[in-house]
């Protein structure tokens, strides 16, 4: 067998295994190099929070930068606002329907 043919045998084995799920897809972050998986929903969740409220690690904040998608986010940091904004209304009106 050549070294072309078992190359591609090769091949074919490594693409068999990644299309039954075998091996979970990595993302390179922004120097190239690959990084860890994806940042989960608790985790996104996690650091907006940490972030809105000022008490974000810059271990985390680095991990999200290297990691995550700029779009979530700014969605879940928008959702984070709105949520944030209709509880201290929420708050203050009963605090004054109360008076």
């Amino acid at each position: 067998m050549s070294k072309a043919q078992a190359k591609t045998d090769d091949d074919l084995k490594d693409n068999a295994g990644k299309a039954q799920g075998a091996e979970p897809e990595k993302q390179e972050n922004k120097t190239g190099k690959p990084s860890a998986f994806r940042l989960g929903l608790l985790q996104v969740i996690g650091s907006v929070l940490a972030a809105g409220l000022g008490v974000q690690s810059s271990r985390n904040r680095e991990r999200d930068f290297q990691q995550g998608r700029a779009g979530i986010f700014i969605v879940a940091g928008l959702i984070f606002t709105a949520l944030f904004i209709g509880g201290v209304y929420t708050v203050v009106s009963v605090v004054l329907a109360s008076r």
